[in-house]
């Protein structure tokens, strides 16, 4: 009994510092999240925890620290294997790799997740360019595997319809591709003069168009109409929070088709406070009425 009231103590501490990621890093994340019940809240928040400690890894924080390419990758090679090791004992000593497996464990999520995530990681480290088959794989392990992450936490849900699993399958997959996409789009301009990268194939951030703009948005509004029908199947509470942001990651497809293509390389774009806050009370009553018996 010592022994679990011990470990219960440490991994009550490793979900705290985790949930301190999403604090520092995502407002929008953090609204979303709040629609979610406790226990539902603190899953999400260990799974976003891991895959932004990876991200931070190759997206500077390890460069600003004076590590080379070579140290870098080892950094992200030695995350991996302390995630591997505690999907297999349920313990390490890195606090977000402990609240990560600490939701992992309990909800079905294994390496067969885990590995295409990390693949995609370190192609960040090595990849300036992609091909239409690269960046499919990319954006399957940088993100389509982070939404089934989150969907393992979700049909654990009691209000959630997991009849049609490939509906679900396929929608938290479309719905990563889109949030993924959009975030290229809207850091264009940093990832290519900060760093080096240039994401869609193709394309030349240094003489991007409005063609080339549209093309991106209507695929973008494609992935996340695909993603619709599997999001109305969740339990209420997940309903609501991906609701949330389907809806924040929605306006700002529509900001970027609204923005002049040579302004995406100037600034990058964003919902206001303010209107997030009204997105968040349109969701909410509208998910409620949905509910409400007639």
């Amino acid at each position: 009994m010592k022994h679990q009231a011990a470990l219960h103590r440490y991994t009550t501490a490793a979900v705290a510092s985790a949930g301190k990621i999403i604090d520092e890093y995502s407002t929008s994340f953090g609204l979303a999240s709040r629609f979610l019940g406790k226990a539902t809240r603190r899953d999400i928040g260990n799974i976003y925890a891991l895959v932004r400690l990876a991200d931070e890894i190759v997206d500077g924080v390890a460069q600003e620290a004076g590590l080379d390419l070579q140290a870098t990758a080892a950094e992200l090679d030695r995350l991996e294997t302390q995630t591997e090791a505690a999907l297999a004992t349920g313990y390490s000593t890195n606090l977000v790799v402990h609240a990560f497996v600490s939701t992992a464990r309990k909800h079905g999520i294994t390496s067969d997740l885990t590995r295409p995530f990390f693949r995609s990681m370190r192609a960040d480290l090595h990849h300036d360019q992609h091909t239409a088959e690269s960046l499919a794989d990319y954006i399957y392990g940088s993100a389509e595997v982070v939404g089934l992450m989150c969907l393992a936490v979700f049909q654990d849900m009691p209000g959630t319809d997991t009849s049609d699993n490939d509906l679900l399958t396929t929608s938290a997959q479309r719905l990563g591709a889109a949030f993924q996409k959009i975030n290229f789009l809207r850091d264009l301009a940093t990832d290519y003069e900060f760093l080096g990268r240039s994401y869609f194939p193709g394309v030349d951030p240094a003489d991007f168009g409005e063609d080339q703009k549209r093309h991106l948005v209507s695929d973008i509004r494609t992935d996340l109409a695909a993603a619709k029908p599997g999001i109305q199947k969740l339990d209420q509470r997940a309903r609501m929070g991906v609701e949330m942001a389907h809806r924040l990651f929605s306006e700002l497809a529509e900001t970027l088709d609204n923005q002049a293509a040579c302004e995406l390389m100037l600034r990058r774009v964003r919902v206001t406070n303010r209107r997030k806050l009204a997105i968040a009370a349109h969701t909410v009553s509208t998910t409620l009425l949905k509910k409400t018996p007639s």
